[in-house]
């Protein structure tokens, strides 16, 4: 399960990366989970901490954007697979603050006698995760 703090509450999120939305990197409510943060700070207890990231490059910057995103979001889903019962990935993030976006890069190259540009994508910041296990025992 992968959650999202909204002002007071926790929700369940799934992902949304668009390499051609202004915010490539986003996640939607699922509308599955939803808890109060402080109830969530209660009975859930850090266990594990991720830094996700990805970079490409080459000569067409939207194949490489997507690239990109195809790469977080296949490490956001190993990092969900490891995830045993009663585990959590919170995404900490904020938008406006560290909201991860693809940044990009460009560079002209001489390939066969004639300019072309070669493009560098990254996403920066890095997405951030903390692993949460209920302390419960559900």
């Amino acid at each position: 399960m992968l959650l999202r703090r909204y002002g007071a509450n926790v929700q369940s999120v799934e992902t949304n990366f668009d390499a051609s939305a202004l915010n490539e990197v986003s996640f939607r409510r699922d509308q599955k989970h939803s808890l109060v943060a402080e109830t969530f700070e209660r009975e859930w207890q850090l266990v594990d901490e991720r830094v996700l990231s990805a970079q490409g490059e080459g000569p067409v910057h939207s194949e490489v954007e997507v690239e990109v995103l195809r790469d977080l979001a296949g490490q956001l889903d190993s990092c969900l697979s490891e995830l045993g019962p009663g585990e959590a990935w919170l995404i900490r993030n904020e938008p406006g603050i560290d909201w991860p976006r693809s940044r990009q890069h460009s560079r002209t190259v001489v390939e066969a006698g004639s300019n072309r540009l070669h493009f560098t994508v990254s996403i920066d910041p890095p997405l951030r995760l903390e692993r949460y296990r209920r302390t419960d025992g559900d």
